[in-house]
């Protein structure tokens, strides 16, 4: 879904050199009239952390934000450009923004990230409209793209570092951190190294001081994404690096829980699930399996078969006992026949996943795959996926029944669902934006003391969220 980039200055002050010292006018650096920009940010949570150095960049510079297109100066989009439909997503989306600049005159048309990375040629014969293209190497540019000033560009995909001018545009409870840029792997089906570069991780004294930094704004849970975060320091010949990186993060006074996303099924070693041990850090692994049969994953040039992954759930499970495990899967790759799929199927009603997502394969022109074709009718694949998914309903609704009667531990979202009239939270068992949440149908105890993490006993569940109250 497109998300609006609205920040309010204060939420500047979260992250960035130079950014505490912005309080709003009279700092000497508003214009008399400031431009207005409306920024939409497509695909991942890494493109929405690109999207935050941009606003934080634009704020620095003078300018202001509106969640209105209509309203705005200034039209900025973030793009995926991953796969078919985050094409399609982006595509439509710039249409859209088209129609809203050709309604009012002297608006300007900015279309950034991966997409354009990827394909600017064909973007510029499509949407001429568009004032000005920018791919994934100068987010922290923006400003001077905009003004027409001149610069270097640069050979890299942009990394950020706890220097970089940021807005947070999440509630104020939790915030991503993303630990490094591209990708050093080789699946077939994925065009991410083409369009974002090899592997590069960040310093962890970066990471650390950007922590900090949230951490003194109010942020209670950080988020560690990056394309592949257990690879990290990999790049540097930096052995068991991300473990390192979570032990210095539980020394962080006021952090109360570290999660980290996308790891690499290959890259779960036992210093890692050691120091997932500690409080801090959120038992939670978010593991990308892709699929399970052995001609499947040569296909893909993956690894882990149905039997391994197994064997790596169970150690996980043994060695935390309330671990919730996320996985990924792709239905319909070239050589997917009803065996291999009956495979994958049969391994998701063993395996017993807390959470998981399914994709249709998409074909890539750039990616090693491409000359394999795509034999599995579209009709075929949104079948399976519907099939993984609803096997996986039924276990996330199992589940979650364990919960009930417990009182956990529930991060607070910054405001609660209108409609419902609950408060919104999650557990340590569930990832921002992508799980279930805790619906807290309740008033707030003491509502003056109130801090993000509250005691949430668990009453009832659906499907994938779960429903509480707050604990007396």
């Amino acid at each position: 879904m497109p998300r609006l980039g609205a920040p309010v200055p204060v939420e500047i002050e979260k992250c960035g050199e130079g950014a505490a010292s912005m309080s709003g006018p009279g700092n000497g650096l508003l214009p008399a009239e400031p431009k207005k920009v409306a920024l939409i940010t497509l695909g991942c949570a890494k493109n929405l952390v690109d999207s935050e150095v941009m606003l934080g960049c634009l704020w620095k510079a003078g300018y202001r934000f509106t969640p209105d297109p209509e309203a705005a100066d200034i039209l900025l989009l973030n793009t995926c450009g991953f796969i078919q439909p985050a094409r399609e997503e982006a595509e439509a989306e710039i249409r859209k923004l088209v129609k809203v600049k050709t309604r009012a005159r002297n608006k300007m048309l900015v279309v950034a990230g991966c997409y354009v990375e990827r394909s600017a040629g064909l973007l510029r014969q499509k949407f001429p409209e568009v004032d000005l293209w920018t791919g994934v190497r100068d987010f922290d540019r923006i400003v001077k793209l905009l003004e027409g000033r001149p610069f270097v560009a640069s050979k890299r995909t942009f990394l950020y570092s706890h220097a970089s001018p940021r807005a947070i545009t999440t509630p104020r409870s939790w915030a991503y951190i993303k630990v490094s840029e591209g990708c050093s792997h080789r699946c077939s089906f994925c065009t991410i190294p083409s369009i974002k570069g090899p592997y590069r991780s960040r310093s962890r004294s970066s990471i650390l001081t950007e922590a900090e930094t949230l951490v003194g704004a109010g942020v209670r849970e950080v988020n560690l994404i990056s394309q592949d975060t257990t690879y990290f320091g990999r790049d540097r010949g930096e052995q068991n690096g991300l473990a390192r990186l979570l032990h210095d993060l539980i020394f962080i006074r006021g952090l109360e829980w570290v999660r980290i996303l996308y790891a690499h099924p290959g890259e779960v070693r036992p210093a890692l699930l050691e120091v997932m041990k500690e409080r801090k850090i959120c038992p939670y692994f978010d593991i990308p399996l892709q699929h399970v049969s052995r001609p499947i994953l040569k296909g893909m040039k993956r690894g882990l078969d149905g039997p391994r992954a197994l064997r790596l759930i169970e150690l996980v499970r043994r060695e935390i006992p309330d671990a919730a495990i996320r996985t990924s899967l792709i239905v319909g790759f070239p050589g997917e026949g009803k065996r291999e799929f009956r495979e994958l199927s049969d391994f998701v009603r063993r395996a017993r996943f807390d959470h998981l997502g399914v994709f249709t394969y998409s074909p890539e022109e750039e990616s090693a795959a491409a000359g394999l074709g795509d034999p599995v009718p579209e009709r075929a694949k949104r079948a399976r996926r519907d099939e993984i998914l609803g096997i996986q309903a039924s276990i996330s609704r199992e589940i979650n029944g364990k919960y009930i009667g417990q009182t956990l531990d529930v991060l607070l979202e910054e405001s609660g669902k209108p409609e419902t009239g609950a408060w919104v939270g999650r557990t340590r068992y569930q990832a921002p934006e992508v799980d279930g949440v805790v619906l807290i149908k309740d008033r707030i105890p003491e509502p003056g003391a109130l801090g993000p993490l509250r005691k949430v006993e668990i009453i009832s569940r659906d499907v994938y969220d779960l429903i509480g109250m707050f604990a007396r």
